[in-house]
């Protein structure tokens, strides 16, 4: 069997299980602290959420939220699209290996829906774009949480948010079936830059404004905010925003930052 091994282990995250369970479970004292007058939005049941990738100590916080919530939804599958950062790619490529690599176990790869996918949507298999960490980063938190489902690799580069819309619908017609968007935001601004340009972002997403999302947002992986938007208001989702913080939230360094937010897609 053919695994995609893990890239960025002991770089964006830990490569100890024990490393990572700790750290997920010091997220989730604060989180549980943090909203227990508010815990409502711990019920939700996401269709689909978006993340952020950078590394743990940066972004960790902010993708746990999301992450966590799709235990809450009766799900066997997970396909996770994000960016690439290191190859570039016209269109989309999907993974073919067997099984995906975690420090916490394997989780197998559904292969069935890749070949569909891959037939129905002509997506290629670059398995160079599949050292990705945008995607990579969200697999631990998968295998904590729903450690029995199948997922898919997606990684795109010069692709149509259309098309890739197309592809979300497809996937979403499926209840048992959930979506991880990966992006970060705004890069390497003072902090008072970014809020402002992740304001953006983030009322974009609030209003599923795939208009306003052009008007100064920077998000790495837009194109595929763009299409869980049109995605969501195709299959009459509401968005919920679940959390926002930069780097410098962790680093102190408030001249040069990084924003990362995260967010459910929820039925009405």
């Amino acid at each position: 069997m053919s695994t995609r091994e893990a890239a960025v282990a002991g770089q964006f995250y830990p490569s100890s299980p024990d490393e990572i369970h700790a750290m997920l479970e010091h997220y989730n004292q604060i989180l549980d602290a943090h909203l227990k007058e508010k815990g409502s939005v711990l019920h939700l049941k996401p269709r689909s959420v978006i993340v952020p990738h950078a590394g743990y100590v940066y972004s960790g916080f902010t993708a746990n939220i999301a992450l966590r919530l799709l235990s809450n939804s009766a799900i066997t599958r997970v396909v996770i699209i994000g960016p690439s950062h290191r190859v570039y790619l016209t269109g989309t490529s999907i993974s073919e290996f067997d099984t995906y690599h975690t420090p916490l176990g394997a989780l197998l790869i559904d292969k069935p829906l890749v070949i569909d996918l891959k037939e129905r949507f002509e997506l290629a298999f670059v398995p160079e774009a599949h050292h990705e960490h945008s995607t990579e980063v969200q697999i631990p938190f998968v295998k904590t949480y729903t450690p029995d489902v199948s997922v898919v690799e997606l990684v795109y580069g010069d692709e149509s948010p259309e098309k890739l819309a197309e592809v979300i619908e497809y996937l979403l017609a499926d209840r048992e079936t959930a979506v991880v968007i990966s992006t970060d935001l705004s890069h390497y601004y003072d902090i008072k830059k970014a809020n402002a340009l992740d304001s953006i972002c983030l009322d974009a997403v609030k209003k599923l404004s795939t208009a306003q999302l052009h008007q100064g947002c920077e998000a790495c992986g837009k194109i595929g905010v763009e299409a869980m938007l049109l995605a969501a208001k195709k299959n009459g989702l509401r968005s919920v925003l679940l959390d926002y913080r930069t780097s410098a939230d962790a680093s102190g360094d408030e001249s040069q930052v990084v924003g990362y937010m995260s967010a459910a897609f929820v039925e009405q």
